[in-house]
């Protein structure tokens, strides 16, 4: 299949059929990289930020979640109420 590249905003794309996602199963996000000489793209291995929840759980639980850099704060962080 041959396909037109195009000018979108300071970047250049092309459209890709849903027909050709749905064969790969990509849906909202790719992983890109270039192998000899093409442009490759893939479903990504896991989702974003997946896991997040369960080791920032684990991190609370232990005890470890004091601020890395204590004297690094915002102006007014005091007032907030978490």
């Amino acid at each position: 299949m041959r396909t037109t590249i195009r000018k979108m905003g300071n970047s250049q794309g092309i459209l890709i059929p849903k027909a050709l996602l749905a064969q790969t199963g990509i849906e909202l996000a790719a992983e890109m990289e270039v192998e000899n000489g093409a442009i490759i793209l893939r479903k990504p291995k896991q989702a974003a930020r997946d896991g997040w929840e369960e080791a920032s759980r684990e991190i609370a639980a232990s005890g470890c979640d004091a601020l890395a850099w204590p004297e690094f704060v915002n102006e007014g962080d005091a007032e907030w109420e978490w």
